[in-house]
């Protein structure tokens, strides 16, 4: 599904229409009821591997159709939409090739999605766009704590202002995120160990139990508002081949979800699941994976909201 965000549009026409989890789309969505809006970002122009990310929130969506049949999804003992309530806003539409353009656009959507009292899911693309939308929670919440999902620490500074590498050297200069309050899950790529965050490299996980982790992880977010980011190459290539910079030794699906379902109780003020890349995709597995992550990410969030 692919809009243009911004423009005028008679939902009327499309009262049909659906997007991820076959969730009703709205292309105004902060008009709208919601309390949760997903919104995809086709961007991919700050990738340093393969590109192809762009194609992502597409991909997601569609196979999710395959996890939308069940009222209440496994293991959750509840219906979402009795409890959230989810739009969709399709994609984010800029100047293709303008990163600057992007940036600009995508911070302002969260901005206004957030003051008119949203919250955000948000679909990549590559994991630069993480970097406006850190930008954007940022001045609605105040510095905030991240959660983060991946291979790579991407807080490389080699100088690039659009890179999927860098963001998170960028934020904390950026008075966005507090380093000593932040965990990045899976890394298994060479990164500087002394900026501050609490690095579970993927070894490490793959070996400690989901409890252990997850208590480690609530102790060091403390009461802060969190950020949560998943770049999918955080799983293993076998269970997520359909990505720009794979790497091997990761995390299962099994170890993945359960983890990411124990994030309940943390204030979790916004979300989003990046770097699939549908065309190195095997079978749909690293769309499915995703889906089914982001699917957990908002059941989280009902079970939070009570």
């Amino acid at each position: 599904m692919n809009n243009t965000l911004g423009h005028e549009y008679d939902n009327s026409l499309v009262s049909n229409a659906f997007g991820f989890m076959r969730f009703p789309v709205h292309f105004t969505p902060w008009d709208s009821d919601a309390e949760w809006v997903i919104t995809g970002i086709p961007f991919d122009a700050a990738t340093s591997g393969r590109p192809g990310s762009r194609l992502g929130p597409g991909a997601i969506r569609q196979i999710s159709t395959n996890l939308a049949w069940e009222g209440c999804r496994w293991p959750w003992n509840f219906n979402l939409r009795e409890r959230l309530n989810v739009v969709d806003c399709g994609d984010l539409v800029y100047a293709f090739g303008d990163s600057q353009d992007l940036t600009d656009r995508l911070q302002a959507h969260a901005e206004k999605l957030l003051a008119s009292g949203k919250r955000m899911l948000t679909f990549g693309g590559d994991h630069y766009i993480t970097l406006p939308l850190l930008r954007a929670h940022a001045k609605h919440f105040g510095k905030m704590a991240l959660v983060h999902f991946d291979a790579h620490t991407d807080t490389y500074s080699n100088g690039a202002k659009f890179d999927h590498g860098t963001m998170f050297h960028h934020a904390p200069g950026e008075g966005l995120i507090d380093p000593a309050h932040s965990v990045q899950i899976g890394i298994r790529t060479e990164f500087d160990k002394d900026l501050g965050y609490t690095v579970l490299d993927a070894a490490q996980v793959n070996d400690r139990s989901v409890d252990d982790i997850l208590q480690q992880v609530k102790q060091i977010v403390g009461d802060l508002p969190v950020y949560l980011t998943f770049d999918i190459d955080c799983l293993d290539p076998a269970h997520a081949p359909g990505t720009g910079t794979p790497v091997i030794g990761g995390l299962t699906t099994d170890k993945a979800t359960k983890l990411v379902r124990g994030l309940q109780g943390m204030n979790i003020v916004g979300m989003d699941l990046v770097e699939v890349a549908p065309g190195y995709d095997q079978s749909d597995l690293t769309a499915l994976a995703a889906a089914t992550l982001a699917l957990d990410m908002l059941h989280v969030q009902a079970v939070n909201k009570g």
